[in-house]
């Protein structure tokens, strides 16, 4: 017989929505009741299990982490409540996570694609521009839909934050990925580079703390989206510190791209420009942390509804994932406490039910 899960309590079927009386049967969500009783009672607010938008599962410090490493990065995240993943880079294959029933669902975008010499050592594949293309077309047809590029870095040289690539290059690199029927996002700091992604047509800027005034109105003209990660921006002032003696430059620059995150998600909001969560977990940041990237954006001005639809209903309809509607996958969390009410209760669920199995 069907396992027969029910949920007592409010149903948040969207930012300011609710319903009553909702089920799992056999892994799937209805809203009419079922004719044998429940196995469980799950009692809590029910919302869709959180989307984690930006996540290196299969990524450490030092590049690809083993199977073991990855399933375990894989249940940390679960455990917080992130029931998808759009994987942001990982140099580990990790399609083996795509059928297991103790990860979240994933979404690969292959491995980060960067300058070479321009990054992390050990995370990308590098390229001179001449490369790029080809490179990214690689991805696209390696992953799930996204593809992601390293827009910036530090350039030695010249002692601050550059653009990897010329923005001719950066242009066909994306209409590449287009054409193989794939999104692409692009890590990016700095001002200048925002600049050329939306020249090229982005869907997607991942950090975008280098964000002006002037940005904006393309941004939600062009259907952009902005994933802020500012548990990872948090780090700057260290990451200034650390470069201060050999770059000044790059350390003052770091600095006050990090005084400004807040307003400039704010002022994003506002704006109009689509925000969802990510918490960049997978080298510096440890996984879990989604509740985290939530109450963050919240902090930063957004409303509580907003800030839950950044990794709710709004991040699974980005991504054409189901959220709590009839017939939809079972991937579900509960919070003790109504988190509109009290935002904190996305840190501490009572319930994780994914396809329809409690794993919390």
């Amino acid at each position: 017989m069907a396992e027969i899960i029910q949920f007592n309590g409010a149903v948040l079927t969207g930012p300011d929505t609710e319903a009553h009386g909702l089920w799992s049967v056999d892994g799937r969500l209805t809203f009419r009741r079922p004719a044998a009783g429940p196995d469980r009672i799950l009692d809590g607010w029910v919302l869709p299990g959180f989307v984690d938008a930006h996540c290196h599962i299969g990524l450490g410090t030092g590049g690809a982490v083993d199977g073991a490493t990855a399933e375990e990065q894989a249940r940390t995240d679960l455990n917080a409540g992130t029931l998808l993943v759009r994987d942001a880079g990982s140099p580990a294959d990790t399609r083996f996570l795509q059928d297991s029933r103790s990860a979240p669902v994933l979404i690969r975008a292959g491995r980060h694609v960067a300058r070479t010499g321009r990054y992390l050592r050990g995370f990308a594949e590098e390229v001179e521009p001449s490369g790029l293309v080809e490179a990214v077309r690689k991805q696209a047809r390696d992953g799930d839909g996204w593809v992601k590029l390293v827009g910036d870095w530090i350039d030695r040289g010249a002692g601050d934050l550059a653009p990897s690539f010329p923005a001719a290059v950066v242009k066909d690199a994306v209409k590449a990925v287009h054409d193989e029927g794939a999104r692409i996002t692009a890590h990016c700091f700095a001002e200048e580079t925002l600049d050329q992604m939306l020249d090229a047509d982005i869907d997607c800027i991942e950090h975008a703390t280098g964000l002006l005034p002037r940005h904006l109105p393309r941004f939600v003209e062009q259907g952009v989206a902005m994933v802020p990660t500012l548990i990872n921006i948090a780090t700057f002032p260290d990451i200034a510190a650390q470069a201060e003696p050999k770059f000044p430059r790059y350390a003052a620059h770091m600095r006050a791209l990090w005084e400004r995150r807040a307003e400039r998600v704010l002022e994003a909001f506002n704006a109009g420009v689509k925000i969802y969560a990510g918490t960049d977990a997978g080298s510096v940041i440890r996984h879990g942390r989604i509740g985290d990237e939530i109450l963050a954006l919240h902090h930063a001005g957004l409303p509580v509804a907003a800030a839950l639809d950044a990794a709710c209903w709004g991040a699974r309809k980005w991504l054409g994932a189901e959220a709590l509607e009839e017939g939809a996958r079972a991937d579900v969390v509960l919070c003790r406490e109504d988190p509109r009410q009290v935002p904190e209760a996305v840190q501490e669920l009572a319930h994780v039910v994914l396809g329809g199995r409690v794993v919390r």
